[in-house]
């Protein structure tokens, strides 16, 4: 096979050590390839940096695994070019597998060019990223201690979630309050109700009557201590993310465009994807790499499945939160695209398929520096015709049993 890179190396990651290997040019028209092993403090790594330029090599590839590969990408990275490949694309031959052989075999397929390096965005966007996805989970963990306190009053015979919407609102966070203070009359309990909750008060005394004990008290104590402390954590997130973002305000400022996308969705968005969209270069590659759109998957001519890739799940979260807000819109383009493929493909195609329009509309802003421009909810009606439309809903009505006469509204 044809060499493409002539100085290049493989490396095998581990917690505790690295396997290199080194494909440089040797006598004749031989290559001369030489494995060594490092561990992963600093120290070591900086003597493997070392020995590479010593040796000319150009270009390193190792494989995603896990979270090891940071430390040694990042410090590679300023010196020599540096690919992160997928695992799923290296897989060599059966039987023959070890830490060794595994270096070597990454760095055969980098010198002749078999494997494709993955997106690692700039440092600014990776602590970005970092950012984001704690906040992302901070934000999940409050959820789960939500629903953990909501199993303990249904434990203590409370139900106060099927009357109130929010248990952790103004009316159900005073009511809560005082259940862990002592107080146990739901009469007084349910006085506590603010806003519309008052027209609810006889509902909220059956609702509050129970067996809410001290045992009771101390776990509702201690899961709302937690809610409290993952909302303050999370708006210190925020705080940091939105100063962080300052460099790329005007990126944000055109997500918040595009019908469904938050302010947190946008951030989100932005620090998966990058600021330099030009790393992609169509709107097909950004929603191939998301995952949000069908895979390919064919054998003997036949494609039995067209199920999407796995993608950039934190990505993947923050559409499909903006899909399904935006399909919840009236009168725009994307709720009408959700509305097509829902009925006949189902509701969960048709949010994948608002994902990808959601993409390709980023792309196309990003890369053009506009803001999105709605095509309408009547899209779809002006772009096949309305004499094919008209021609097609008559059809449906005389399968009906209808007889049709169509007369024209005149213009005003």
């Amino acid at each position: 096979m044809e060499v493409l890179h002539e100085r290049c190396a493989g490396i095998d990651i581990s917690k505790a050590d690295v396997k290199v290997t080194i494909r440089v040019p040797g006598t004749g028209k031989r290559r001369r390839s030489e494995t060594r092993t490092f561990t992963t403090m600093t120290r070591d790594l900086l003597a493997m940096r070392d020995w590479l330029l010593a040796e000319g090599v150009t270009l390193v590839g190792m494989e995603a695994t896990g979270i090891y590969w940071k430390p040694i990408f990042y410090l590679l990275e300023h010196d020599l070019e540096c690919w992160l490949l997928n695992a799923r694309h290296m897989k060599g031959v059966p039987g023959r597998k070890t830490d060794v052989k595994d270096a070597q075999w990454i760095a055969q397929l980098v010198e002749h060019g078999l494997v494709r390096p993955s997106f690692v965005p700039p440092e600014p966007i990776r602590q970005l990223r970092d950012l984001t996805r704690y906040r992302t989970e901070v934000i999940r963990e409050r959820t789960r201690e939500t629903q953990r306190l909501e199993k303990l009053l249904e434990d203590a015979g409370i139900k106060l979630s099927t009357v109130v919407s929010n248990i952790l609102g103004v009316s159900g966070r005073a009511m809560l309050e005082a259940l862990i203070a002592g107080q146990r009359d739901p009469r007084v309990l349910a006085e506590m109700a603010k806003g519309s909750m008052r027209r609810k008060t006889d509902t909220l005394i059956e609702a509050l009557t129970g067996h809410f004990a001290d045992h009771h008290a101390f776990l509702a104590r201690t899961m709302l201590d937690r809610i409290d402390a993952c909302t303050a954590t999370e708006a210190r997130l925020s705080e940091h993310i939105d100063q962080q973002i300052e460099p790329f305000r005007r990126r944000v400022e055109l997500l918040l465009t595009v019908p469904g996308i938050s302010t947190r969705a946008a951030e989100v968005i932005l620090a998966e994807i990058g600021a330099d969209i030009a790393r992609f270069p169509s709107a097909g590659d950004l929603a191939s790499w998301a995952g949000a759109c069908p895979g390919n998957h064919e054998s003997a001519g036949k494609q039995p499945t067209g199920k999407t890739r796995h993608g950039d799940p934190w990505l993947k979260a923050a559409l499909g939160q903006a899909a399904v807000s935006a399909a919840r819109t009236k009168d725009t383009y994307l709720a009408a695209r959700y509305r097509r493929p829902a009925a006949r493909r189902g509701k969960k195609r048709a949010l994948v398929a608002l994902e990808h329009s959601i993409l390709v509309s980023v792309w196309h802003m990003f890369t053009n520096d506009i803001e999105y421009a709605d095509l309408g909810s009547d899209y779809f009606l002006h772009r096949v015709g309305r004499a094919r439309q008209t021609r097609r809903l008559v059809s449906q009505l005389n399968q009906l049993g209808c007889q049709v006469v169509l007369q024209p509204v005149e213009a005003a």
